[in-house]
């Protein structure tokens, strides 16, 4: 069975992945699939958030997904996941039939919740992608709080810190990495390769929270993510393009 990672690397070197966070209007999932169509070329992936999932219901976010595969797209819940075992693995199994290919977890619910969490995925040939650290600009005041990553441990360090340990611990398949924090984007990625093992950066903040996806990548992020910098962009496509032209070129 194919792994996400593995799949989502078919995309022909497309390293955009589109953020489908719509707002304002009443939405069915046509004008989505519309518009996922247009931009195809340009993106490997899509991430479906609340703006969506609430909305829609399953039947339209299906359609989504569905359109999104046909086109040779991974689809993203981006719902920061995060209780109890049994709640993880229901929730799961829903987004699973939905038609996702991972899901966006928050680590905060332990090591042990989070290695089950992955376990279950991994049986059903899907991901895990887990909170690192945040592109807004308030989350310096979560993700570089000072913790001790065990009850017995005596010297605190970074939550971003702990929580890639825990990524790495737990096999998951990625982490999130706020493109507005290149400087913790190559702690990431050196402690990644050090770790010899295979986990991808993901990186939200590019374009409308001001970071550059060429310069992101640079950083050592797999992927960038992008939403209203393309999706509220007078032209999309020209937007999305120019974006993965920038990366392709490694021109900012």
């Amino acid at each position: 069975m194919r792994t996400f990672s593995a799949k989502l690397s078919d995309a022909s070197g497309r390293r955009v992945i589109l953020a489908c966070d719509y707002t304002g209007r009443p939405l069915t999932a046509s004008p989505v699939v519309r518009d996922i169509k247009r931009l195809s070329a340009y993106i490997c992936a899509i991430k479906i958030n609340y703006h969506l999932l609430l909305p829609l219901g399953i039947r339209q976010v299906s359609c989504i997904t569905d359109a999104a595969h046909g086109l040779g797209l991974q689809a993203i819940a981006d719902i920061k996941l995060n209780d109890i075992g049994n709640t993880n693995g229901v929730a799961t199994e829903i987004l699973w039939d939905m038609g996702f290919d991972a899901v966006i977890a928050n680590p905060i619910m332990g090591l042990d919740g989070l290695r089950n969490l992955v376990r279950s995925a991994h049986r059903r040939g899907r991901g895990v992608i887990t909170l690192c650290h945040m592109s807004a600009p308030e989350a310096r005041t979560s993700y570089e709080m000072m913790a001790h990553p065990t009850p017995r441990s005596r010297i605190p360090r970074r939550m971003h810190e702990i929580f890639l340990d825990w990524a790495l611990d737990s096999g998951a398949d990625g982490v999130i990495v706020g493109a507005t924090f290149p400087g913790v984007i190559r702690e990431c990625s050196r402690r990644i390769q050090k770790s010899g093992r295979r986990l991808l950066i993901i990186s939200p903040g590019v374009g409308a929270q001001g970071a550059d996806a060429a310069d992101t990548i640079r950083a050592g992020s797999d992927y960038v993510i992008a939403g209203r910098s393309i999706i509220q962009a007078d032209d999309m496509t020209r937007a999305a393009a120019s974006m993965h032209q920038s990366i392709a070129s490694g021109k900012t």
